[in-house]
């Protein structure tokens, strides 16, 4: 194992590589090193694994338009798994995702919506097929197929729901649902909105193929004795979203973890019907299907926009690890090109940016640099654009690797700092929202890499002249991290006199930590949490709520930011 490997064990999915190569590898190595293997090990489609486990998935949070047998080919073709998105114009274009129970095998699928439950529209769907081949344990290979159905609807009003079901040509018919468009970015519609926020979700459930999973594997139920595996934190977390009704959500990446690695378990992939007494540590497609159920409940009437972390780096798949992405999800893909997680989203007056982190880290460089340099030149201009809009008053860019934290997992990554705090600087970005390490974090203001002034909770934060606030939200349900040692929490009800970490790190470009004092963290929760964010637009100055909460829906930070409307 090399001192300094580009990609730490545990840290990017392991997707049947043996671990000493793929510690050197870049993602897009790793790639061409999947392809060179299943040319020497080809695999017969009538070998593939059959089927979906998106109903056990959705039918554990109550309710699954799928039949027991549904997954038999010769099974009535049902989809679940719905997941709504904003498209580039988020005023006037959504974007409509789902997932099939098994191949559709020349049955068509249709969205059928209108500005009312009757509908009145239908939209023939775009049917996207993803094959996932890993290597196992046994010199084979694990192959699956899954299939996504999409559809975009535009010209759409601002800030109405559309209506929608999902449709099959074989008989199918899904209940009908409603997502809403974006606030108009236009001074003139001057109304209040809500977002939240969190990283770091994965599910509490166990997908059921291949045969024989058990609890804790692939699951948020996993080998941190401080767990409560007992609890599902991860589904109280999502409970806690939809019952604040935002207007969209944001995860900041290590979305649905297909590959549990790290989790202490034996890096193999036992054959299915195998036996393997440590478990399995390994890259599962059927994890997504798991996961597309568990936030239907929210995601079908709520837009969901994603960040991309290190666990979504899946190497099985192309465009540097995200085409497994592109196939499940809708990214708006209006960022550099060759980025697909890079993009930008209007709501009102708060502009959106969603980066990727991965392109930039020091810590875990599997895609690092990986852009050429094209995603920071798009961040500087995209955030100058946004400035100089009268119309815009705050700016919120979201990923995953934190420019400020203090964890003994990950902390700052000094790749973050180098390639865009800076620019947030200029810019004047109001927040910054990361995730990857698994707790709650906030810093006072921060300008030129300093803190300018003490942010108490429920202070006001004025961030022309007091800088950038950074959020590390990583407690969207993974086992929780710590932070340093003698270094206590501190948030509403539980503060210390000095808030300062003397004995943090951020990480440098030759991979190394390098040690620092953290005079600039204010709040640290060393529990499961999300934020809420109430957006009041005005005429003469505009104001935005950020409220931590915890998974019992508990309040335990507050900061309000005020701006002073442009003329």
């Amino acid at each position: 194992m090399p001192s300094n490997p580009l990609n730490p064990t545990g840290d990017v999915p392991d997707t049947g590589i043996p671990e000493a190569l793929a510690a050197r590898m870049t993602m897009a190595e790793q790639h061409q090193w999947h392809r060179a293997y299943l040319r020497r090990h080809p695999v017969s489609r009538r070998n593939f694994l059959r089927g979906s486990t998106a109903a056990a998935a959705v039918a554990t949070l109550g309710g699954s338009p799928f039949a027991k047998r549904a997954y038999a080919d010769d099974a009535q073709l049902a989809v679940a798994g719905r997941h709504v998105s904003f498209g580039p114009d988020a005023a006037s274009q959504l974007r409509f995702g789902a997932q099939l129970s098994r191949n559709p095998q020349g049955a068509k699928v249709f969205l059928d919506h209108g500005p009312t439950p009757a509908l009145g529209g239908t939209l023939e769907a775009e049917v996207r097929n993803l094959v996932t081949q890993i290597p196992s344990s046994d010199g084979g290979v694990l192959a699956a197929e899954q299939f996504y159905v999409h559809a975009p609807v535009d010209g759409l009003p601002a800030r109405l729901p559309h209506f929608y079901r999902w449709r099959t040509s074989d008989g199918f018919t899904g209940d009908t649902r409603a997502a809403s468009t974006a606030l108009p970015t236009a001074r003139s519609a001057v109304l209040p909105f809500r977002f939240t926020m969190m990283g770091d979700q994965g599910t509490d459930e166990t997908p059921t193929q291949p045969p024989g999973l058990a609890p804790g594997d692939y699951d948020d139920r996993y080998y941190k004795p401080d767990n409560d595996p007992a609890t599902p934190h991860a589904t109280n977390v999502l409970r806690r979203i939809a019952d604040s009704r935002p207007d969209f959500h944001v995860l900041a990446g290590d979305i649905a973890y297909a590959d549990p690695s790290g989790a202490g378990k034996s890096p193999q992939f036992v054959p299915s019907g195998g036996d393997s007494a440590s478990g399995f540590d390994k890259f599962n497609p059927y994890v997504w299907d798991v996961y597309l159920g568990a936030i239907e409940p929210s995601a079908s009437v709520t837009p969901w926009m994603f960040a991309t972390g290190n666990h979504d780096m899946e190497a099985a798949y192309d465009t540097h690890g995200y085409g497994g992405h592109l196939a499940r999800l809708d990214l708006p893909g209006n960022g550099p090109a060759g980025c697909p997680s890079a993009y930008t989203f209007t709501y009102g007056n708060v502009a959106v940016l969603s980066l990727d982190a991965n392109d930039i880290s020091y810590e875990i460089k599997a895609n690092t640099g990986y852009s050429g340099g094209a995603q920071n030149n798009w961040v500087e201009r995209t955030l100058a654009a946004h400035r100089a809009d009268g119309n815009i008053d705050f700016i919120v860019c979201f990923f995953h690797h934190c420019a400020y934290s203090t964890t003994d997992s990950h902390a700052s990554d000094g790749g973050v700092r180098d390639a865009w705090c800076a620019l947030f600087d200029r810019y004047q970005v109001d927040l910054v929202l990361q995730g990857h390490n698994h707790v709650f974090e906030r810093t006072d203001p921060i300008r030129a890499g300093a803190a300018t002034r003490a942010a108490e909770d429920n202070s006001v934060v004025y961030p022309e002249t007091d800088g950038t606030v950074y959020y590390t939200v990583g407690g969207g349900g993974r086992p929780r991290y710590g932070f340093q040692p003698g270094s206590p929490e501190t948030y509403r009800g539980n503060t210390v006199a000095d808030t300062t970490v003397p004995n943090s790190y951020v990480w440098t470009p030759d991979g190394e930590k390098q040690d620092e004092a953290a005079p600039w963290s204010r709040v640290r929760f060393r529990n499961y949490s999300f934020i809420r964010v109430d957006v009041r637009p005005g005429f003469f100055a505009s104001e935005m709520d950020v409220v931590a909460v915890d998974e019992y829906g508990r309040e335990f930070d507050k900061l309000t930011y005020r701006r002073q409307v442009r003329a």
